[in-house]
């Protein structure tokens, strides 16, 4: 929240709602006063705060963020390895691949057929237990959904206690203190009046010298 827009209330239930002439004097004078600390040039750090933290990136993360920044796709992965294989054409003697294609062939192969192995592996468990275990994290999280649920009406229930013993405790002392500013008001003005009269009696002793020695 802005610190333009920040109410802090002290004592809601006895203070009376700020007028619009009033909230639009004090907005002037926080405008005021910001505009006169706020200048063009950056602010400088308060000496006891610490040093601002300087990431420091590894060269490969380095390189990774670049690529992210840029848009260009991970590769991480060689995903051709997992395609279908096309085995060359052996129509004559002259195109036979050669030994070191074959090897190469042979492991893509291998490579190709643990992948395939494993996929319908898993498939056929997802296809056995995928509805129970479904079923379960669905369970678990209506279970954690329901103690989030718990805590957030416990949570609302000790606020409202805590307003209304706030509320209660203000409105019981809200005569005394009500009685207690009067008081003050009634003493400050008192001790201007005494002032004032001090200062007229102050006037008149000093007229009175400048006549007797005239």
């Amino acid at each position: 929240m802005s610190v333009k827009t920040t109410v802090h209330e002290s004592l809601p239930y006895i203070d009376r709602e700020p007028t619009p002439a009033q909230r639009a004097a004090a907005q002037s004078l926080i405008d005021a006063d910001l505009s006169s600390t706020t200048s063009s040039e950056p602010a400088v750090p308060h000496p006891s705060l610490p040093a601002a933290y300087t990431p420091a990136f590894t060269p490969l993360l380095t390189q990774e963020l670049t690529r992210a920044a840029t848009g260009e796709p991970l590769k991480a992965i060689d995903l051709h390895r997992y395609e279908t294989l096309e085995l060359p054409s052996s129509s004559s003697s002259s195109s036979s691949p050669s030994l070191p294609e074959l090897q190469s062939l042979l492991a893509k192969a291998y490579t190709q057929n643990t992948y395939l192995r494993s996929r319908y592996t898993h498939l056929s468990l997802l296809d056995s237990f995928g509805k129970n275990a479904w079923l379960v994290g669905n369970w678990q999280t209506e279970m954690e959904l329901q103690m989030l649920e718990k805590e957030l009406a416990d949570a609302k229930r000790d606020i409202d206690l805590v307003n209304i013993g706030r509320k209660r405790m203000q409105e019981e002392h809200g005569e005394e203190l009500k009685g207690l500013e009067e008081t003050w008001k009634r003493g400050v003005g008192r001790v201007l009046e005494t002032e004032v009269a001090a200062q007229q009696l102050r006037g008149e002793i000093l007229e009175k010298r400048r006549s007797g020695y005239s």
